[in-house]
C-alpha cells in the first residue's frame, strides 16, 4: 500500500493521505490482454462449417429401386445379394440390363468411414453409373 505523508499547516502532526496505486492493476490487465490476444486465435476452429439440415421434399420412389449397400463389415450387396468389389460392375450390368442411365441408391452403415463410401462411389462411376443417390433416414424437419 502506498501512502503519502503531508505536513499539517499549523501543528507538527503528519496526516496520512490514502490513494490507490493503479500501476500494478494496469500491469496485470495489460498482461491478461496480451495472453487473451495470443490464446484467442488458437482456440478457434480453422474452418467453421455449419451444415444445413435437409428439408427437401421426399422424391417419388421408383417401382424397383436398385440398392447398393455397404455394410458395417465393409461388404457389398446389391438388393439382398452379397457380392465382392471385383464383381460390382458385372453384377450391376446384369441387374440393370447394362442400362447406365438408371439411378442407383447407395446405402451405407453410419459406422463406415467416409473414405470407404467415396471409394464405392468411385467404383460405381468407373463402372459407368453416374446417377447415384445417397439414402438416409428422414429427419423430423423433412416433409
Amino acid at each position: 500500500m502506498a501512502a503519502q505523508l503531508q505536513q499539517a499547516s499549523s501543528d507538527d502532526e503528519m496526516q496520512q493521505v490514502s490513494e490507490i496505486n493503479v500501476t500494478p492493476f494496469i500491469d496485470v490487465i495489460l498482461v491478461l490482454l496480451i495472453i487473451f490476444m495470443i490464446a484467442a486465435p488458437l482456440a478457434t476452429v480453422d474452418v467453421a462449417v455449419d451444415l444445413p439440415a435437409s428439408t427437401v421434399k421426399r422424391q417419388p420412389r421408383p417401382d424397383k429401386p436398385i440398392f447398393v449397400t455397404l455394410k458395417a463389415d465393409r461388404t457389398l450387396a446389391i438388393g439382398e445379394t452379397p457380392l465382392s468389389r471385383d464383381g460390382l460392375a458385372a453384377s450391376l450390368n446384369s441387374v440393370t440390363s447394362s442400362d447406365h442411365s438408371k439411378r442407383l441408391f447407395v446405402r451405407a452403415d453410419k459406422t463406415v468411414p467416409y473414405g470407404e463410401v467415396m471409394t464405392l462411389m468411385n467404383d460405381l462411376r468407373s463402372a459407368g453409373y453416374l446417377k447415384i443417390a445417397l439414402v438416409g433416414l428422414e429427419s423430423g424437419g423433412a416433409q
